[in-house]
């Protein structure tokens, strides 16, 4: 794959030498070393986000790469880079699969690199309680789904975490209650075919554009609308140029946790272990935080501005979900069998977990943290 521009080529150098566990950034011994000082040396996994600081996805890096460096007592350091440091979304994906870095966060563009993943953009496909989607969508059942592995796999990535960062929440000039509103509206979507699929069957006419450029996009009239959680609204402004916020709680904005396939195969048994512990332990902690700062930035959001908030009722939900529904069939033609499986398999939990046949979650480490976040939030949004 051929790297963008200078910028990426300049990261690739830097940050090839982390590439592994024998890959190691050696910290300099002092000079006048003695025979009780033993030379440190510290591991550095570079982790490549698609948002800021002060997002969901940073707070994730941060907790994680706190905990991998308490676990490894300091042999491994996590480098963040957010979002813009590395380049574009696309820029990041082509990183972490070249082994520049090790660790990235890929969600709606990534439908351009693993087409599977647009599985996670599909409407109506999840239940409405965020807690239970976010311990459906980490149930090794799922996450280590032997058709999710050998999708990121063949694109040389390795999925490690599914992160939901809050309900995807449509802004625009209008309101926005039926799919009649969307009649011509120039939505941006991101680079997923899935998404263009699913917002042309609302009638809206969707529009790919870079993250770093919706703002002028909608203050110059390129876009009529947007989707976003409304933590990322908040955070790049959006809300200043839109007029509307509408919550249809058709999908949530879901980030995949991923690392370079070869970097990941080539760890020792201790370090993969690592991971996996760590990864379990931010279920319960990356649903607060996701809640925490959506309700928090939904409050910025109200006191700053004069935006409206448009809450769709289930009758007008049930307008779009009817019209999500043969999109289904467009994603299983898109990827294949293999994709169509993955789909059948997430419904099939999100049905038994409705129903209450099973416990979506097999980790009780992650249940009960779950239910003490779950918690901590209604709490935080009752003082809120």
């Amino acid at each position: 794959m051929i790297l963008r521009n200078g910028l990426i080529a300049g990261a690739v150098i830097l940050l090839a030498a982390c590439g592994s566990d024998e890959q190691e950034t050696a910290a300099t011994a002092p000079e006048t070393a003695t025979p009780e000082t033993e030379e440190v040396e510290v591991t550095t996994w570079g982790f490549g986000l698609e948002e800021i600081e002060g997002s969901v996805q940073y707070e994730y890096g941060e907790k994680f790469a706190e905990l991998i460096n308490e676990k490894s007592d300091g042999e491994i350091e996590v480098k963040l880079y957010p979002y813009g440091q590395l380049g574009g979304l696309t820029d990041i994906y082509d990183q972490v699969q070249e082994g520049a870095i090790q660790l990235a966060f890929g969600s709606g563009f990534l439908g351009g690199t693993v087409p599977e993943s647009q599985l996670f953009s599909l409407n109506f496909v999840l239940t409405d309680d965020e807690k239970l989607n976010t311990e459906i969508l980490n149930d090794p059942a799922f996450r280590k789904h032997e058709d999710l592995v050998a999708a990121f796999g063949e694109r040389n990535l390795q999925p490690l975490a599914i992160v939901p960062e809050g309900w995807q929440v449509w802004s625009a000039n209008k309101a926005v209650r039926t799919p009649e509103d969307f009649d011509g509206m120039a939505i941006r979507v991101m680079d997923n075919r899935l998404l263009r699929e699913t917002y042309s069957a609302y009638g809206a006419e969707p529009t790919t554009m870079e993250y770093g450029e919706l703002f002028s996009g909608m203050q110059l009239g390129q876009l009529d609308g947007n989707i976003q959680p409304v933590f990322a609204h908040q955070e790049m402004d959006f809300y200043q140029v839109q007029d509307y916020l509408i919550f249809a709680n058709q999908a949530q904005f879901i980030a995949t946790f991923m690392g370079n396939k070869e970097w990941y195969d080539g760890l020792s048994d201790e370090h993969k272990d690592m991971i996996e512990e760590t990864v379990v332990e931010l279920v319960p902690h990356v649903h607060d935080v996701q809640t925490r700062l959506n309700t928090e930035r939904l409050d910025i959001i109200t006191e700053n501005s004069d935006i409206e908030l448009v809450y769709l009722t289930p009758e007008e939900r049930d307008a779009f979900r009817e019209l999500s529904i043969p999109v289904r069939d467009t994603f299983a033609e898109m990827v294949g069998e293999r994709g169509e499986r993955l789909m059948n398999a997430l419904i099939e939990q999100v049905e038994a977990a409705q129903s209450g046949d099973e416990t979506p979650s097999e980790e009780t480490d992650a249940e009960d943290g779950m239910q003490e976040s779950d918690e901590s939030a209604m709490d935080e949004a009752d003082a809120a």
